[in-house]
């Protein structure tokens, strides 16, 4: 999904390769030669990001040796430390591989897996959960291989970037380019729409509280202190201010704040006050102090689900010969819309290789990858099969599962808003660094520098916000913004790419056989119908 913590952040090395370092010494003699080198490449690397002025992407201290600490880092070059051992030389041991990769790749598409599994259908949807984990792992597994597909160079410090630039030329960097800011944007714009419903609920939940107003909401809902509401019956399009107050008294000061406080007419208009000053920092690497805050959000949410599911019981009617207004259907048509989210909610291709590349033990890549996949396509299964059988129907229908789950808990639910609050703080903190990652890639390809001058980075930053706000306003629909951009971008990086790159690297070799290609054909089929089942469905 889009993680919580950068699972789904491109590559942030520039796209301008130079593959001219021929490797001529294989002598395992020279291991700790050739470690050193590497790490002095990385050293090299990060300090060829930014400016000297500029912290954001200076060489963390996992890059350097290190005894006794150890990092989990994004792409970003952000890092926190864990109390572990390395090697002496910043490698990672095998569960802090496998934690990053699952830390990194939980996003907020976590939220929209429930109303996923709705649209396909039950069954359907714990099938598709499992088989877009293992095609998008088989193709994540490609991508970690793709640089050995390139002899005589040393690709030690490419990312997949540069191994699209190596076999598609520029069109491969500039396409790399476009999908990684797809990826971005698209992060952006979920970011604000949930910033906007986290704040709008948040601050009704506290005016209620600090005036003692007792609000009830006009939309159907389950009685009893477990409430589930649902928004989407109350009209055609998503919930706004719709309630009625309680009390005795002037209700002047209630309508007033009903007036200024609306989910999309004014709330995603106050974000911009905060966030548009913070986006036009020359370095926002204070926000990534805070990156250990994903994990919390995600096991916290998890914590939330199984306190729920135990509260509200288990309802799934499957009474196939009589007819019934709350059955739940195996398959959905629209089973493409849950493809759609998986795409991105599997997405870490084009920052895995970062992820893998400080692994202590490198033979053991394919299986930690194998391994966090595992644990990631459990977390997905566990929220949104809990979520979908403990959802109260009936009496309410399991049409009523919002693309953000949340929704369906009422502003006033007390788990409900201390995850709103927390998730709120957390996305705050993490788009100034989204924003900063756009502007790295889009400004330094054009303009060689991440800072050009303040009205480039204030035009970027206006239509980065725009996009936000426009959407918050007229289509606040996350799981619709999920599959989108999801599907684009995964199009390029899970599907196409990675099978491109295998069958020419095997055609180059003299290996390719037809089985090969006709599979990773049909690879690249299934990316592109999935693509366009989004607009169809």
């Amino acid at each position: 999904g889009f993680s919580f913590s950068f699972f789904f952040f491109p590559s942030f090395r520039p796209f301008h390769v130079e593959p001219t370092n021929i490797v001529s010494v294989n002598d395992d003699t020279q291991r700790v030669t050739d470690e050193a080198s590497a790490m002095n490449k990385r050293i090299h690397y990060y300090s060829r990001l930014t400016s000297p002025a500029d912290r954001a992407l200076i060489a963390p201290d996992h890059v350097l040796p290190a005894p006794d600490e150890i990092y989990v880092y994004s792409p970003l070059g952000t890092a926190f430390k864990i109390d572990s051992c390395t090697d002496g030389y910043g490698k990672n041991s095998s569960i802090v591989t496998i934690f990053m990769i699952w830390n990194t790749m939980m996003g907020t598409s976590i939220l929209s897996i429930p109303w996923g599994i709705k649209q396909a259908g039950f069954t359907t949807g714990i099938i598709l959960i499992l088989l877009m984990g293992i095609l998008t792992l088989y193709c994540c597994y490609r991508v970690v291989k793709s640089r050995k597909t390139i002899p005589l160079i040393d690709t030690s410090n490419w990312e997949f970037p540069d191994v699209c630039k190596y076999y598609f030329g520029s069109f491969g960097q500039w396409s790399s380019l476009l999908f990684s800011m797809v990826s971005l944007v698209g992060a952006m714009v979920v970011y604000w729409v949930l910033m906007s419903n986290f704040l709008f609920n948040t601050g009704k939940f506290i005016y209620n509280f600090v005036h003692d107003i007792n609000v009830t909401d006009i939309v159907p809902g389950t009685n009893g202190s477990n409430k589930v509401i649902c928004p989407s019956a109350a009209s055609g399009h998503p919930p706004q201010n719709s309630s009625v107050m309680f009390s005795s008294g002037n209700n002047t000061g209630f309508e007033l704040f009903e007036k200024w406080w609306n989910k999309s007419q004014t709330v995603p208009f106050y974000l911009i006050a905060v966030l548009l000053p913070l986006l036009n920092l020359k370095s926002p690497s204070f926000f990534a102090k805070f990156n250990v805050l994903g994990t919390v959000s995600v096991v916290y949410l998890v914590f939330l689900v199984t306190v729920k599911a135990a509260r509200l019981g288990i309802h799934l009617e499957y009474n196939w010969f009589t007819e019934n207004d709350f059955f739940v259907p195996e398959f959905r048509i629209l089973f493409p819309q849950l493809t759609g989210v998986l795409t991105l909610a599997f997405f870490i291709h084009n920052c895995v290789i970062t992820l893998l590349q400080n692994n202590k033990n490198q033979e053991n890549n394919v299986r930690d990858l194998s391994i966090a996949y595992f644990l990631v396509g459990l977390t997905y299964l566990y929220v949104g099969v809990i979520i979908f059988a403990s959802f109260p129907s009936p009496p309410l229908s399991k049409e009523c599962i919002e693309q953000n789950f949340l929704d369906n808990f009422p502003s006033d639910d007390i788990m409900s808003f201390v995850a709103r609050i927390f998730l709120l703080f957390q996305m705050m903190t993490v788009y100034p660094l989204l924003g900063y990652l756009a502007r790295v890639q889009l400004l330094r390809q054009f303009f060689g520098n991440t800072y050009p001058s303040i009205l480039h980075v204030l035009v970027l930053n206006v239509a980065i916000v725009g996009a936000g706000v426009a959407m918050a306003r007229f289509y606040p629909n996350i799981g619709g913004i999920i599959r989108y951009s999801g599907a684009t971008c995964g199009l390029a990086f899970v599907f196409v790419y990675p099978s491109l790159i295998y069958v020419i690297s095997l055609h180059r070799a003299g290996q390719l056989t037809w089985p090969a290609l006709i599979i990773h054909i049909f690879i690249i089929l299934l990316g592109l119908a999935n693509l366009i089942a989004q607009f169809l469905l």
